[in-house]
Parts: C-alpha cells; sequence; structure tokens
C-alpha cells in the first residue's frame, strides 16, 4: 500500500508539473493559460454566489408584425457598409477576450450594442408617415427612432452570425438577440455586470425574455445602456426573428 500510495503521489506531482507547464506555454503564446483559469474561476464563483431570477415572459400568441416585409427588406445584413460596420465595432471594443465559438461572438454582439449606443440620436419620423429606414442608410447619421435602431442593430448582429430578433409593443419596437439556454444567460450576465459593462450595469437587474421553446432572448433596446437594460414596455404584442 505504502509503495502505491508513493506512485500516485509521484503521478499526481508529474500531472500538475505537465499541467503548469502546459499553462505557461498557453499564457505565452496565446492559448489557455493562467489568465484563462483566473477567469474561469471567476466566473465559477459568480455562478455560484448570484442565482439570476429570470422574467419568464413566455411569449404565445402573437399579433401580425407591422410593416413586417417592409423591416425584413431593411435589415439589409448582407450590405457591404452593415457588414463593415459590425467588424469596425468588433475590433474597437472588447477585443482583449480569448474566447472562441458562441461566446465570441456573444461578445462581439456586445461590441455591436456598445458602438451603436454610444453614438444613436432619436430623431421622430416625418409627421404623420411611418418612416422605415435601411440599415445601410442608418450608418450614415446614427439617427432615427426606435424602428430604425431596431433594424440596425438586428442588421450588424445578423451580419456577424448572431440571432436577432425584434419586439412589438404596441407603439415600441425593439430589438434582442438570442443568448441560448441558462448556463449562456449566466455567462452572458457575467460578462455584463463583472467584466464588460461594469459601472453601468452595477446594481442592475438584467431583463430578457424566455420563449414558448425555452430560449432567452436578452434586450438591447436604445434605453438601456448596457446589455439587459430595463425594459421600455414589459407588453409584447408581436415578434419577428431573423435566424
Amino acid at each position: 500500500i505504502q509503495l502505491i500510495l508513493r506512485l500516485v503521489k509521484t503521478i499526481l506531482i508529474l500531472i500538475i508539473f505537465l499541467y503548469l507547464i502546459s499553462l505557461f506555454y498557453g499564457t505565452i503564446f496565446g492559448g489557455y493559460g493562467f489568465g484563462r483559469v483566473f477567469e474561469d474561476y471567476k466566473y465559477m464563483i459568480y455562478s455560484m454566489s448570484e442565482n439570476p431570477k429570470p422574467q419568464d415572459i413566455i411569449i404565445e400568441k402573437l399579433l401580425p408584425f407591422p410593416n413586417k416585409s417592409k423591416i425584413i427588406d431593411a435589415v439589409d445584413f448582407a450590405n457591404p457598409k452593415v457588414r463593415n460596420f459590425a467588424l469596425y465595432a468588433t475590433s474597437k471594443h472588447f477585443t482583449t477576450s480569448n474566447e472562441t465559438g458562441d461566446k465570441r461572438r456573444m461578445i462581439q454582439c456586445f461590441a455591436i450594442f456598445k458602438e451603436i449606443r454610444n453614438h444613436w440620436n432619436y430623431v421622430n419620423d416625418p409627421k404623420g408617415r411611418e418612416y422605415i429606414a435601411y440599415a445601410s442608410e442608418s450608418l450614415q447619421h446614427f439617427s432615427g427612432d426606435c424602428d430604425d435602431h431596431a433594424i440596425l442593430m438586428s442588421a450588424c448582429i445578423k451580419a456577424i452570425g448572431g440571432t436577432p430578433r425584434i419586439i412589438h409593443t404596441g407603439g415600441h419596437l425593439y430589438p434582442e438577440m438570442l443568448i441560448g439556454n441558462k448556463n449562456d444567460l449566466e455567462y452572458a450576465i457575467y460578462l455584463i455586470k463583472e467584466v464588460l459593462f461594469i459601472n453601468e450595469s452595477k446594481n442592475q437587474e438584467i431583463h430578457y425574455h424566455i420563449d414558448e421553446r425555452g430560449q432567452i432572448w436578452l434586450n438591447l433596446d436604445y434605453t438601456a445602456t448596457y446589455p439587459g437594460g430595463k425594459f421600455m414596455s414589459e407588453e409584447i404584442l408581436g415578434a419577428l426573428t431573423f435566424n
């Protein structure tokens, strides 16, 4: 038994040594290193210490979406201007992250939110007329009303592989982005409150919807200073998803 315990001890020391070597290598050459271990540890502690309270507003029966065909056309995510702006936003904000896959795309969508939010100027439509601007058009002055903002945000998120949707409340339109499941939501909350929007989200709640399939959608309205900010209106009359 003593020989077995010594052998196990030797193997454990060797494994720990090799693990430290791999972390050191990852830190130097940009892979999984000590910094990533620290971030994962903080995320784990945050997930254990705070259990988000979901706003389970499940959409069951929706009304016809107003100006649906015009809005779909206006979300011109394949337009080079929209694509180039989305790329610019992702290269301007939150560029130090080493995440990959869905987590990286989530961070890049948050970068787009930040860039649009920092420049958006609310301007009413012409009196007595509903003017729907293409996303590529709104990029010229970053101005317009709520539907113009929702269209631009949706197009930019769609342009980098995200899944947006636009919510209709009667007198207001606003965009949301697909987060995923409860685990994805916990990671999104960690990013918002602990990494990317610390000051803006301090002592604030994260607002989102859970649809009938259990998918979680995060609020990206222009009235919010961080992703998941307070809803301008709780009412939901329609939803237009851009898969």
